[in-house]
């Protein structure tokens, strides 16, 4: 299968699909990911749209993995995820030292543009859930223009308030209604995982993903680190300068906790069982509880 990059190059991807590397597993500071590359990814992305079973994968950044470690409700909803990516120069860093390294890192907010050139050549049925207002709308005109033949065949912002149960269920509904083969989920983390995970089945489209802001790059809200600071994982440099009053906090606590996972690496070589595939990183890595 060839995979379109932003500026319409094509790159062939090998293997059945990536499925040869799906149910590999590389533990990270407690979360499961899967070392694949972005050709593989959609690749796997395909496939499950074409198994037509309620699905949903994650990406996950350093931001998500300090979520996991301080909420436990979050190791289920991994453990049930299709596949969880690196989305995060942090964590691809951090697989080195195993005996799985992760090939690269899989960026949400590149993905989403990968997704939408296949679903454009191939008919894939978008909806695009969440963002602030008027976000998925004008996403969905750029990703458009920027794809001809992009079915876009929803869009809805919620409000931010908790809606009631009859308002929840009409949402649902006007989500199936659409029959979309991949929804895109704007909510933050982690509601937007914990929405996806208790939804999906109910639902029944074939592939979920939380996508943080992806929309708003999409859109053009906000413009992308250039390419090299992307490659040398300083993209989070560029975003605090975009959002610094809303990103400070946030990265600081990232930066303390991945200081302390470093420190628990140095002192505890990872148990390569765990870094290749175990079903749970209990043993190896104990989980921190909140509070």
């Amino acid at each position: 299968m060839a995979v379109r990059g932003r500026r319409g190059l094509r790159a062939e991807a090998h293997g059945p699909r990536g499925a040869q590397v799906v149910n590999k597993r590389v533990w990270i500071w407690g979360v499961p990911f899967a070392p694949m590359t972005l050709e593989e990814t959609v690749n796997a992305i395909d496939a499950l749209i074409e198994e037509r079973r309620p699905s949903y994968f994650i990406t996950a950044n350093l931001h998500y993995v300090m979520l996991t470690r301080d909420h436990p409700d979050l190791g289920p909803i991994n453990e049930r995820a299709a596949f969880i990516l690196a989305d995060g120069a942090p964590v691809v860093w951090a697989a080195r030292k195993r005996p799985t390294p992760l090939p690269e890192r899989v960026a949400g907010s590149d993905l989403i543009f990968h997704l939408c050139d296949l679903s454009a050549r191939k008919g894939r049925r978008l909806f695009f859930l969440g963002a602030p207002e008027g976000v998925a709308e004008e996403a969905a005109d750029k990703l458009r223009e920027r794809y001809p033949g992009l079915q876009v065949v929803g869009t809805e912002c919620p409000p931010f308030r908790k809606p009631t149960d009859e308002e929840h269920e009409q949402l649902l509904d006007r989500i199936r209604a659409t029959n979309p083969d991949i929804l895109f989920v704007a909510f933050g983390q982690p509601k937007g995982e914990r929405w996806i995970f208790a939804n999906h089945e109910r639902l029944g489209v074939p592939v979920c993903v939380q996508v943080g802001a992806s929309l708003e790059f999409a859109a053009g809200r906000f413009a992308r680190a250039p390419r090299w600071m992307q490659r040398t994982g300083l993209e989070w440099a560029f975003r605090l300068l975009q959002e610094p009053r809303r990103l400070f906090s946030r990265y600081a606590r990232n930066a303390g906790f991945m200081g302390r996972m470093i420190v628990h690496d140095l002192l505890h070589k990872p148990d390569p069982s765990r870094a290749a595939g175990a079903t749970s990183p209990a043993a190896a890595e104990p989980t921190r509880r909140p509070g």
